[in-house]
């Protein structure tokens, strides 16, 4: 018989402490119910890496991005101030802009003509007299919360409950004089056949996978002194460099002795070696399918040759992390599995990843019903 939603969200307890905790179940990595509620519950109800800032620097300077389904756009105003809006039109739903970004003087949609300004404002509707009960001002675009740090450019779906800053510490304070030097060089798609969680959990599992299944990677990190560190919205692993070539492309790095690779939840990963930094952001696709983005930085001046062959060892590591997670995501359909079980030792980014994911979507009690509803944060 098949559970209902909040039974089956149920089957996870987050109160257990890592020593004896259970992972999620496999069918939060299947189930379309779960996926619908985590467009809410997670995607829509947390700070999300839309772009660069760079992208929208001049006036007219738009971007655009999909947020587990739902369509967005920033823009630099006239004025010069950021905005953000849903990227759908008030008419029909159709998109203002299609392209991933560019500069415009207006948001027009293609459909019927309608005509924004960069403000949000509607200001032209072809054909549109005598329509009773309709008035410009009270149909413009929906705006969102939209906010920068670093070289990365946010939006929120709903009313954020603390600033980005606030949401993103101590990270803001770590990255303090590392990011300034770096510049956007390249950006790299991949799609894989699995479940956006599976993605986490193999970038959360404290390097327990790297000995096994990167090979060139492990011959860089000095594992002995990997470690992890847990925050309220985010962990960093770190590990220290082993002593290389520092212009050898395989270190990814050319100077400095450690790695840090910090994870915000729930999607947006930032990977950073002393004048390298590559970002990841993964996005939904459906349940058994995800998108992850990287965007690749580095210091001004790093020759082009260092960037290709950087770039390739980056890849390489990708390719083997889509070939497992994607293995997995094919085993948790297996009748045989529906838990695992967290090494103490490496994975509390994994277990910390699963209890946050649990505060914001287990049904709590509804007061004084004694009935559940579904806790959206």
């Amino acid at each position: 018989m098949r559970l209902s939603l909040a039974d089956e969200l149920r089957r996870f307890d987050a109160t257990k402490p890592l020593a004896s905790a259970r992972t999620i179940p496999n069918t939060w990595y299947m189930s379309p119910d779960i996926a619908d509620l985590e467009r809410t519950a997670i995607f829509g109800s947390s700070w999300q890496m839309v772009g660069r800032l760079e992208q929208v620097a001049k006036p007219g300077a738009f971007l655009t991005a999909d947020i587990a389904g739902e369509p967005v756009l920033v823009v630099r105003g006239e004025d010069s101030v950021l905005r953000a809006f849903f990227n759908v039109c008030r008419h029909r739903a159709a998109p203002l802009l299609n392209e991933p970004c560019g500069i415009v003087t207006k948001l027009r949609c293609r459909y019927h003509g309608w005509t924004y300004d960069l403000a949000g404002k509607l200001r032209g509707t072809p054909e549109f007299d005598g329509v009773a009960e309709f008035q410009k001002e009270d149909n413009g675009l929906v705006p969102l919360a939209v906010a920068t740090w670093g070289p990365f450019v946010w939006v929120h779906l709903d009313s954020p409950q603390q600033s980005l800053e606030a949401f993103l510490t101590p990270m803001p304070a770590w990255s303090a004089g590392k990011l300034e030097s770096l510049r956007f060089a390249r950006r790299v798609q991949y799609e894989l056949a699995c479940n956006w969680k599976v993605y986490v959990d193999n970038y959360l599992d404290g390097g327990y996978h790297v000995n096994t299944v990167h090979p060139a990677l492990a011959g860089v990190l000095d594992y002995s002194g990997y470690k992890t560190t847990l925050h309220a919205n985010c962990s960093v692993q770190t590990s220290p460099m082993k002593p290389g070539d520092p212009n050898d492309p395989a270190t990814r790095t050319r100077t400095g002795t450690e790695a840090a690779y910090w994870w915000m939840f729930p999607n947006f990963m930032l990977n950073a070696y002393s004048g390298v930094m590559d970002t990841n952001l993964v996005l939904p696709l459906g349940p058994n399918r995800c998108k992850v983005i990287f965007d690749y930085f580095f210091a001004e001046g790093t020759p082009d040759d260092f960037i290709d062959q950087s770039v390739s060892v980056a890849h390489q590591v990708q390719i083997e992390d889509v070939g497992i997670c994607e293995e997995v995501q094919h085993g948790l359909n297996s009748r045989s599995y529906t838990v695992g079980r967290f090494s103490v030792k490496r994975e509390a980014g994994g277990h910390h990843f699963h209890q946050m994911l649990a505060g914001r979507l287990l049904p709590v009690p509804q007061e004084g019903s004694g009935k559940d509803c579904l806790h959206v944060k």
